[in-house]
């Protein structure tokens, strides 16, 4: 079921990225370099716009997905080893048991 949440979260959290490339980060570059997209752009023969595309798109999404996936991840998995360490455990029952016996034999 997790897995199934993870997929359909991811989908619509890679359409929402792809539109951020499409629609505002890669105009924005383009007026910056004079082009609107890069798919017009050669280097001699060769047709570079449409793979400068996809390397601007999976650099945003991979930056994305670290910033708002993995790092908040990271840190609530780091909070709660630390809280995990500060709590020493409860004492199982044949330990208890284990110390009332070592206290009687103290006595003795």
């Amino acid at each position: 079921m997790d897995l199934a949440v993870a997929v359909i979260i991811g989908a619509a959290f890679n359409k929402v990225v792809n539109s951020l490339v499409v629609d505002v980060l890669t105009p924005l570059i383009g007026a910056i370099f004079g082009a609107p997209d890069f798919s017009a752009l050669k280097l001699g023969p060769i047709a570079i716009g449409n793979f400068l595309n996809a390397v601007v798109n999976f650099i945003i999404v991979s930056a994305a997905i670290y910033f708002f996936i993995v790092a908040p991840m990271n840190a609530i998995r780091l909070r709660k080893a630390k809280e995990k360490e500060q709590t020493p455990p409860e004492p199982s029952e044949e330990v208890k048991l284990l110390r009332e016996i070592l206290e009687v034999l103290k006595e003795k």
